[in-house]
């Protein structure tokens, strides 16, 4: 989501110039001094060696390329374990992430620009052709304003780019007369009535065929939109402008800013997540530079870079301003109030906001760029993979990976920033931890949970767009690249968009007048180049001296204190705030202060505010760990070779797989197959893990039934055709109410579409052998090599300890279900299994310790810890020895309902002093 070549427009404050060239050139000597100067404590890598890393990408892009093409070309996205095209409204929804998809061939489209990237010029023009000769733009669906404009019209925008480039080389192209920008125009003109609210915000969905509102468009209504969602528009927008030269999209895109511009927090100069397009309230008033937000920022940077609107930077550098003050807790990137922006907002972070470093390098900030970065490496060398969101303690808060090209990003044009060859090994290793976790035989699968190794039916368009691209660009040297990439910007979708639009129909571009802009203390741009003594001492190990001190910062700390504490320096002597995990019920200390919160000072009430909010949190994530994790079952057998991983609910009873080593074997299906009564197939399943159905009787039975014909695993399919553990919450399947201790083989539940994953194999291969595991384990490299290239490094163990928050998890007993299946999306269990796990004995409802084996050695870094936390518990005595440091006090539910009111009316109460 930055800029290319990661020194051009970083940050020097050239004002009161008219057009681009002295920027360029002030840019162009920010990067050459930066590469000069800075050297690095990493050993060089070879060129030999890059470029095999660069040839490994190319080979990993046709191999998800081709697919797609292959197999769901014309569709939108390819889902690759099913090996098919994700097509609107034949899968189930997804909810919000299907709104990306308009039966435009999304994937073709986004990855355009890609393959002159990576010089696969002759394929260009094929999906040029192709893109003209199919898609169509008049389709009657809903989607997302935001994504198609950074994905389809980016995409289309930078295909044209590209192909105006290779026209006046001479080679290629040499038919195309604007086709591409003319169905970018036709797009944006579909998109326009979006903007027609009265403060200029555009509804965050349109339909592509009747607009807004009309009974036919099935959208108009909304009221909310995101901030990014309003804010990322002005580079596609006033690109398609100056093109064209039809001014009204870049005026459209420039009155939604300037209105998220007026509507800033005076006093803080953050926005919010939410705000209404039609009064301009701010609906969710917690800021950061995650989700939401993250590419509002990032285009006010890149608007003055393109552009030549030095507004942009003026409003960029203030709200820089508030984020280093409020939300910068290095390395840590963390959410606060608007109103209140020394308050932090939540405990946890998103993955989005990997592109900040990146962006931070745009800027010419290295050091909380480096810092930042550095934080996020260790959480990818804990978990393969940065979840969705992880704790300031460096636990999954949730656990998915949508193959998000962010941190790939940050680490391209730190590389460029720095000419560090650790950003060189940094690339290498995602490459590898891409090649062996997250590639299937028909692509690559996005990680349904980090933790488990299983994975998810998508392979999202945008990981073609920009994962491919940073990478390559990483390992290339510039004679690698058939052009000059540093003539080109990078939107948030990766996509190139050329500099010289800057001197291009140019009338519109005005500078914002109506606006005063807050005076800025001068030192927080020490860093702004092309001060490059400061940014790069003559050190060369100045990077790694910022980078040394994170380097265990994950995975040998337990860091209570992480998080700084606010301003606590000022309350002259007086004793830090309690915390929600220090209080203890038993202490008249803590209650005595709890009495006191919200009602002696404003300082108290912050407190109580963040107390409360803390306590809540912690009564959700107990719920959360009361809970059995998911499992994995991994098809290990020939084409396969655990690249194909299945998320898998756990069993109340039968051998626990955390605690023993995972079951190996072949699978069969049972006979009858749903497995309640004796089996009349017992030498198929002899020594195998017996396939079985739910419905008609108990899972207990069922796997007493397959334990008895001799299977050493059991593995239960829903019968309700079409659900998926992407739409539906993971369950676990509970005993019978009576003794389960004479079931000793593992028993998996999986859904309906991840089950006929292996039956499809079975059907396909006949010899299916399977892992059942607590996560997928590495795959034999050998192995591997005959199928498919792997990197060096595949050999290596790199399983991630775990000290992880579980997902939420549905108790359900079998019985017989109904004739019609459930919903797909729905998230709760039916009827019957609602009633049968209700009558369930309390004692086979134990749900299992979060502890394992993995846990234990960070033992001795939180023994303190622990044995705080425990006191707070009745059970005290009982408590586990090997609890890992993120083990939460009791809630005290008596009390936390009254805060949920008291939380509301502290809100109130803050609007009505606004």
């Amino acid at each position: 989501m930055s800029e290319a070549g990661g020194g051009r427009g970083c940050g020097c404050r050239v004002p009161q110039r008219a057009s681009w060239s002295p920027v360029a050139a002030t840019a162009a000597l920010c990067l050459v001094l930066a590469t000069s100067v800075c050297t690095a404590g990493a050993a060089p890598m070879s060129r030999e060696e890059k470029q095999k890393l660069g040839n490994q990408v190319l080979e990993m892009f046709d191999h998800a390329y081709g697919n797609y093409m292959e197999h769901a070309y014309p569709a939108d996205e390819l889902m690759p374990l099913t090996c098919r095209g994700r097509v609107r409204g034949q899968e189930p929804s997804r909810g919000d992430v299907d709104d990306a998809l308009g039966k435009f061939s999304l994937t073709l489209i986004d990855s355009l620009d890609t393959l002159v990237v990576l010089n696969k010029t002759k394929e260009f023009e094929d999906a040029v052709r192709k893109v003209l000769r199919d898609v169509n733009l008049d389709n009657d669906v809903v989607v997302s304003v935001f994504e198609t404009n950074i994905r389809v019209l980016g995409g289309l925008l930078g295909g044209h780019s590209l192909a105006i480039m290779l026209k006046e080389k001479g080679e290629y192209m040499q038919w195309y007369n604007d086709e591409l920008l003319q169905m970018a125009k036709q797009l944006g003109y579909k998109l326009l009535p979006a903007f027609n609210t009265t403060s200029g915000l555009p509804y965050p969905r349109i339909n592509l065929k009747f607009g807004i509102r009309k009974p036919e468009a099935r959208t108009g209504t909304e009221t909310d939109t995101c901030t990014a969602c309003a804010g990322t528009l002005i580079l596609e927008f006033a690109a398609l402008s100056r093109f064209t030269g039809a001014t009204i999209f870049e005026e459209y895109a420039r009155k939604a800013l300037d209105f998220l511009w007026e509507k800033r927090q005076r006093s803080s100069n953050l926005v919010g997540v939410t705000i209404n397009i039609h009064t301009g309230d701010w609906v969710r008033k917690d800021s950061g530079v995650g989700a939401g937000i993250d590419s509002y920022y990032e285009y006010l940077l890149k608007a003055y870079v393109l552009l030549g609107d030095d507004s942009f930077l003026e409003r960029f550098n203030t709200h820089y301003d508030a984020i280093m003050r409020y939300i910068s807790q290095p390395p840590l990137l963390l959410d606060v109030h608007i109103h209140k922006p020394m308050l932090n907002a939540r405990t946890w972070m998103d993955a989005l906001l990997a592109f900040f470093p990146g962006l931070q390098v745009l800027k010419g900030d290295i050091r909380p760029a480096i810092e930042t970065h550095e934080m996020l490496y260790q959480v990818i060398k804990k978990h393969n993979f940065l979840p969705e969101a992880f704790t300031t303690d460096f636990r999954v808060h949730w656990a998915q990976h949508p193959l998000r090209p962010e941190f790939a990003e940050s680490t391209y044009f730190l590389y460029k920033a720095t000419g560090d060859p650790y950003y060189l090994e940094v690339g290498k290793t995602l490459i590898e931890n891409l090649n062996k976790y997250a590639r299937v035989p028909c692509g690559f699968a996005a990680m349904k949970d980090v933790r488990t190794g299983s994975h998810e039916d998508r392979m999202d368009s945008f990981f073609l767009a920009e994962m491919f691209k940073y990478l390559y660009l990483l390992f290339a040297d510039k004679e690698d690249i058939i052009f000059d990439i540093e003539d080109y910007i990078f939107t948030t979708e990766a996509h190139l968009l050329p500099l010289w639009l800057s001197t291009t129909n140019r009338s519109i571009s005005k500078k914002n007048t109506t606006s005063e802009y807050t005076e800025l203390d001068d030192s927080n741009f020490d860093w702004t180049c092309p001060n490059t003594q400061i940014l790069f001492p003559n050190d060369p190990l100045y990077a790694q001296s910022i980078r040394e001190p994170l380097k265990n910062v994950v995975d040998k700390s337990c860091p209570r204190g992480i998080i700084r504490v606010r301003e606590e320096s000022l309350r002259s002597g007086a004793q830090p705030p309690l915390r929600a995990r220090d209080f203890m019920a038993t202490n008249p200390e803590h209650l005595e202060i709890l009495k006191k919160m919200g009602a002696a000072s404003s300082i108290d009430a912050e407190d109580g505010l963040r107390f409360m909010q803390e306590m809540i949190e912690l009564s959700s994530q107990q719920q959360k760990e009361q809970q059995l994790p998911p499992r994995a079952v991994q098809i290990i057998s020939h084409p396969f070779f655990g690249r194909v991983v299945l998320t898998a609910g756990p069993a109340q009873f039968g051998l626990d797989l955390s605690k023993h080593k995972e079951t190996r074997g072949f699978v069969a299906s049972s006979k009858p197959y749903n497995g309640c009564s004796e089996l009349t197939n017992p030498e198929a399943v002899m020594g195998k893990i017996a396939l079985i159905q739910r419905g008609q009787c108990m899972f207990a039975e069922k796997a007493r039934n397959i334990q008895n014909a001799g299977a050493i695993g059991g593995i239960v399919i829903d019968d309700n055709e079409g659900s998926s553990s992407d739409t539906a919450p993971l369950f676990q399947m509970a005993g019978d109410g009576k003794d389960t201790d004479d079931i000793k083989i593992p028993m998996l539940f999986l859904f309906s579409k991840e089950g006929s994953i292996i039956l499809d194999a079975i059907r396909e291969h006949e010899e299916v052998e399977v892992l059942l595991s607590d996560k997928a384990r590495d795959r034999d490299p050998e192995v591997e090599n005959e199928d498919q290239p792997s990197s060096e490094n595949d050999s290596q163990n790199q399983s991630a300890e775990q000290m992880l928050s579980l997902p939420q998890t549905v108790d359900l007993v079998d019985q017989e279900t109904p004739e019609k299946p459930p919903e797909s999306d729905s998230e709760s269990p039916s009827p019957a299994d609602t009633e049968e796990a209700a009558s369930v004995a309390p004692s086979e409802q134990v749900p299992s310790s979060t502890e394992s084996h993995e846990t234990a050695s960070l033992d001795g870094e939180c023994a303190d810890l622990d044995n705080q936390l425990q006191e707070q518990s009745e059970t005290e005595e009982d408590s586990s020895p090997n609890a890992s440091c993120g083990t939460k006090a009791q809630p005290i539910d008596s009390i936390l309902a009254d805060w949920n009111e008291d939380i509301e009316a502290f809100e109130m109460m803050e609007k009505d002093e606004l």
